[in-house]
């Protein structure tokens, strides 16, 4: 059914619908809400934003073999987290792979089998299947080349799938503008990708997409809200804002950022939520 909700969305909206803008008057601090992949705080200089499928990524001067290398580095410190989440996902049976004492299990394998290194995907949803293997080649950008794009304002509303909504004043790089500049490889076939998939950057929080959403003139690749820098909470530095879905979609601590063919895996379609997840 959820399938069918998505393509009766697409036929209708065919991603073209613009969503309401508002005054800067109107906008308020955007409540916090979800802390999937935001549990450390990551220090401001070890940021790299991985970006995996650009044409002639050979050729540019931030590639780099294997982008899973990277070393992300944290706060020891962990803030407070104060926020809001009503979001749960099904009960499963005790005895069933995704119960909590069998993912338990699967973790202390997988940590086992990983050394000392972090292991992904350490909330509920586990893994995602669309995580990079280690030695994906790609580029390692830094916020100065995020930031050197165009810069936008938006103040739209942010719309829970729990039934509350925000008018947020957000700013940012306009995620069409960046995969013009960082543009996808072409496939065998001389087409361009499908999808573009993100996680966070432990991979704990995952969401995948359409690349016509990203290329959505609203689509934004925030920065900054109600004027300030992002807070940890908030998916400092880099979070997506996209008025056209819902808030789950909208991922906050953007590490990776991958144009692929394949439909990529997200965290809480993995717990019984749409992919689609359109307005």
């Amino acid at each position: 059914m959820l399938n069918v909700n998505a393509a009766v969305s697409k036929t209708i909206f065919d991603e073209r619908g613009m969503a309401p803008t508002y005054s800067v008057s109107e906008s308020r601090e955007l409540r916090v809400n979800g802390n999937y992949g935001l549990k450390q705080a990551l220090v401001p200089e070890s940021y790299r934003l991985q970006l995996v499928g650009a044409d002639n990524a050979k050729v540019h001067s931030k590639y780099v073999s294997d982008v899973t290398a990277w070393d992300y580095q944290y706060v020891v410190e962990e803030g407070k987290y104060e926020g809001h989440d009503t979001k749960v996902a099904p009960k499963a049976d005790p005895g069933a792979p995704n119960s909590l004492p069998a993912f338990a299990a699967a973790m202390d394998a997988y940590r086992k089998a990983q050394g000392n290194k972090r292991p992904r995907g350490q909330e509920e949803a586990g893994k995602s299947d669309s995580t990079l293997d280690a030695g994906t080649p790609g580029l390692l950008l830094t916020m100065d080349d995020v930031t050197k794009l165009p810069q936008h304002e938006l103040v739209t509303q942010f719309k829970c799938i729990e039934g509350w909504s925000e008018i947020v004043h957000w700013g940012g790089v306009r995620l069409a503008d960046f995969i013009a500049a960082y543009p996808p490889a072409k496939n065998a076939q001389g087409e361009l990708p499908k999808y573009v998939y993100m996680e966070t950057p432990n991979g704990d929080y995952y969401c995948g997409f359409n690349l016509k959403e990203c290329m959505h003139p609203q689509s934004l690749l925030v920065t900054e809200m109600a004027g300030k820098p992002l807070t940890q909470w908030h998916g400092a530095p880099l979070r997506l804002h996209m008025p056209i879905k819902y808030g789950y979609k909208q991922i906050k601590s953007i590490g990776l950022i991958a144009y692929t063919d394949e439909m990529p895996d997200d965290y809480w379609t993995k717990l019984g939520y749409d992919w689609y997840a359109g307005l």
